[in-house]
């Protein structure tokens, strides 16, 4: 009717809500930047909370202690040492493990990898729980996924293995020993193409070792 204002074009769809998880993921990728950036003991929950932007409350929404952060921040960088689980893939096996170590990481990634590392170690002496997470949602997570792996590949009938769980830790000592310690490995391996080298050497010698097709 004239002199009645027009109704407002109605707004379509519902506003964008970042869900828990993307908050979670969020938190634990700026935790990790801020205890490599502070250390684990210059770290707080706060100052994770403020350059990641959220609040306090719903940083313990998530996560009720630095503790628990630092263990999800664990549980995440474990990707970026091993990328499992992954899908199946019809590759040799020793391709898929130069895929599932990321022996091609480019030097910014591994620079990162290393840093994290570096920070636990440097810390320990006076937080040895940090070792005890790093083992828990670390390694041995990282171990049992390895094994799964090949547990898988036996049954396919791609490498013969008795016991799968002897042969993860047998490549990850290869492997994560022969990249050499995380602080000082510019000094192990002064040229990247000679690391790398000796990288794939490894997983030939254990392939062969596992009669892998």
């Amino acid at each position: 009717m004239d002199g009645e204002p027009a109704d407002e074009p109605r707004k379509r769809g519902r506003p964008k809500v970042s869900s828990d998880e993307d908050k979670r993921t969020h938190i634990v990728e700026i935790a990790r930047r801020v205890f490599v950036k502070y250390g684990y003991a210059g770290s707080t929950t706060a100052v994770v909370a403020t350059e990641a932007g959220v609040s306090k409350q719903t940083l313990y929404k998530l996560f009720q202690s630095k503790e628990e952060l630092f263990a999800a921040v664990v549980g995440a960088h474990r990707r970026l040492m091993l990328d499992l689980p992954r899908p199946a893939e019809d590759l040799p096996i020793t391709q898929s493990l130069e895929h599932i170590f990321m022996i091609d990481m480019d030097e910014e990634k591994d620079a990162d990898r290393a840093g994290f590392l570096q920070l636990v170690f440097r810390e320990a002496s006076q937080f040895p729980e940090l070792i005890d997470i790093l083992q828990r949602e670390g390694m041995l997570a990282s171990r049992q996924h390895l094994a799964d792996w090949l547990s898988d590949r036996r049954a396919e009938g791609k490498l013969r293995l008795d016991d799968p769980a002897s042969g993860a830790r047998m490549l990850m000592d290869m492997i994560f020993g022969g990249m050499g310690p995380p602080e000082g490995r510019a000094q192990a391996w002064p040229e990247r193409a000679e690391l790398l080298a000796h990288l794939r050497r490894c997983i030939a010698i254990f392939a062969s070792g596992v009669g892998a097709s």
